[in-house]
């Protein structure tokens, strides 16, 4: 059946929904399984050719898809508020199924913050800037987007971070941000703040354990590196 004819034209048995009720979720593509949660499509196509347009500008990648603010989802013709936020609903719900109860991960290498942080971080075209907060025991008691910037550099508000750790009773911090250009080197701002949160945790008794600068598929640790 062509997708471009509306999907009420379609054979039953071809209809995403009919389909995914008849045969299970399994038995569905991912566009016809995105357009679902896009309901529609436009007068001129309909909602699986929409979703295979969407995916087509992520090569098919939907972890790239997932990382898309409402904004720029907006940017796709025949997407809306409503279609946008249905989406991101969507994929966060994803990201918070896959996530390991806070209180039971530990972080006890560069790796593992590595693997921790990457989906969030990993596949951005602009530079974040986090912090994970832990225990005593070096468990996970949250871990927090602190700023959002640019291509090439965020800004960072150290007292806001401390603050944080504070009201947690944390006794101990990791920071990460990421380089979209895809090189985990650290430049001389990054040295330099890593110099002031060590400072700082020292004077407030709270340790920091490491500061990641991660990218899609490599990091850099200034920990693993001995600069810290």
């Amino acid at each position: 059946m062509s997708t471009r004819f509306p999907i009420n034209r379609w054979a039953p048995d071809d209809r995403p929904r009919e389909k995914l009720v008849k045969y299970g979720h399994k038995s569905l593509t991912n566009s016809e399984l995105l357009a679902i949660l896009l309901g529609s499509g436009t007068p001129n196509e309909s909602a699986v050719m929409l979703a295979q347009c969407i995916l087509a500008q992520y090569d098919n990648h939907l972890d790239q898809l997932a990382q898309c603010s409402v904004e720029e989802l907006c940017e796709f013709h025949g997407v809306g508020l409503a279609k946008a936020t249905r989406l991101a609903a969507a994929f966060e719900l994803v990201r918070r199924h896959k996530q390991t109860p806070l209180n039971r991960i530990q972080l006890n290498s560069s790796q593992s913050v590595f693997d921790f942080l990457q989906p969030h971080l990993g596949n951005l075209q602009h530079e974040e800037f986090w912090v994970i907060y832990l225990n005593q025991q070096h468990a996970v008691l949250t871990h927090e987007q602190l700023s959002r910037g640019g291509i090439t550099q965020t800004s960072v508000d150290m007292r806001l971070a401390f603050k944080r750790a504070l009201a947690l009773h944390a006794v101990a911090m990791i920071l990460a941000h990421n380089h979209p250009s895809g090189n985990p080197k650290p430049s001389q701002p990054d040295h330099s703040l890593t110099k002031k949160f060590v400072k700082a945790g020292k004077n407030l008794d709270i340790r920091l354990l490491d500061h990641l600068i991660i990218t899609e598929n490599t990091y850099f640790s200034f920990a693993d590196e001995g600069q810290l």
